[in-house]
């Protein structure tokens, strides 16, 4: 019999969809996938270079548990100049991704009994994670008629004696909110208040648009950011996704735990991709610029195409590379006598009536939304949108 903590965990819906659409590529079938959030583009030459490098070195021994140093302090370095953090490369974990950097934070914190309030919409894994610590999700609505920003009250509301964490992300997945300076500043003075932690998971901090600028909360001042755990990593920046290389910077106290879990979980991450990460972040960032540039080209384009189709409701966002549109005016609607009644139902209809993969708004605790990822070319966007369009027609 398998542990209750197994029995309890879902697979990650977003992961699950993937290896669906895998399949169906396998049968033959053209699938446009608006469903990944990850960066279609190459990784840079010069990080892959780093990477030949390396292994022409035979650089490839044990890691130590958290990261080289030389990384650690590149990371350090970055901290510092983007966002006017200062750690010691000590305080930094080198992970398997930012995901696992998550896990970690969650684990070094809580347990059984603790309350972790989570901003929904949010990334599919952050509830799960906390379930597997033993701790209660407390999930607060962000105010969707403000470009789906914090509540600050209803947070307020949702803090008990038992409240240890709240995990963020800004920019957003899956909403493209980038969350104000003031209203970080004000969840800031919560946590000092009543003394709890903020993960702040900042993996799309590069992809800010509209001369939006990302403001990191640990930057609020001393106390607070001993209160924090900042999460990163090179993934959606760098177009490094299987790479696998993210990172934690925390107090000393957290950080060491976080090492200790890391040393007995997975121990350090990939000797080659570390090697290439130190080349992403404290490299030429070119590439990093070049690449932003077309992602707010497709933003604007996804927006107002979705905008132009009958049932979507579609508002501009200003971060990250998702699109999150309100489906309402779908819902209730019949194809050949079936009533389409909620995100999952039409999300399975584009993807059998438009080969169109999306990922269901109730993944991320968004009844009535879908999650649409523009990190594809403008061909595809082109066409998947039509196709959409034409799909959406055979509803009455």
């Amino acid at each position: 019999m398998i542990s209750r903590r197994a029995r309890e965990v879902e697979i990650s819906p977003t992961v699950a969809l993937t290896g669906k659409i895998a399949e169906l590529r396998r049968q033959g079938k053209d699938i446009i996938s608006f469903n990944i959030g990850e960066p279609d583009f190459p990784t840079p030459d010069h990080v892959k270079k780093a990477a030949f490098d390396a292994i022409n070195k035979n650089f490839t021994k044990y890691p130590p548990a958290s990261g080289f140093l030389d990384l650690r302090e590149a990371v350090a370095n970055k901290l510092r100049i983007d966002n006017g953090l200062s750690y010691d490369p000590k305080q930094i974990c080198v992970s398997n991704g930012a995901k696992q950097a998550v896990l970690n934070a969650l684990y070094a914190l809580c347990g059984e009994g603790d309350e972790v309030i989570i901003p929904v919409p949010c990334w599919v894994s952050y509830t799960e994670m906390v379930k597997l610590t033993g701790a209660a999700a407390v999930l607060v609505k962000v105010d969707e008629k403000n470009s789906f920003a914090l509540d600050l009250a209803a947070i307020q509301s949702a803090i008990t004696p038992r409240t240890k964490a709240i995990i963020i992300n800004t920019p957003n997945n899956p909403s493209g909110a980038v969350y104000s300076e003031e209203s970080l500043r004000q969840l800031a003075a919560m946590a000092v208040e009543h003394d709890f932690y903020i993960i702040s998971d900042e993996i799309y901090e590069k992809l800010a648009f509209d001369g939006e600028k990302h403001f990191c909360i640990g930057a609020v001042s001393p106390e607070v950011q001993e209160r924090c755990v900042i999460i990163n990593g090179v993934s959606k920046a760098y177009a490094m996704p299987g790479w696998r290389i993210g990172y934690s910077a925390s107090a000393k106290p957290v950080a060491k735990a976080i090492e200790a879990f890391q040393s007995q979980m997975t121990s350090g991450a990939c000797s080659i991709s570390q090697k290439a990460a130190l080349a992403a972040i404290s490299g030429p960032q070119d590439d990093l610029n070049k690449m932003r540039n077309e992602y707010d080209r497709r933003r604007h384009f996804m927006q107002k195409r979705l905008s132009e189709i009958n049932g979507f409701a579609c508002e501009p966002v200003k971060g990250a590379f998702y699109l999150l549109p309100d489906i309402s005016g779908l819902l209730d609607r019949t194809y050949e006598g079936k009533t389409i009644g909620n995100s999952m139902e039409l999300a399975a209809f584009l993807l059998e009536k438009a080969s169109i993969a999306v990922v269901p708004g109730d993944a991320f605790n968004a009844k009535d939304k879908l999650r649409f990822s523009y990190a594809n070319s403008m061909d595809n966007l082109v066409e998947g949108l039509n196709r959409i369009e034409a799909a959406i027609a055979l509803l009455s």
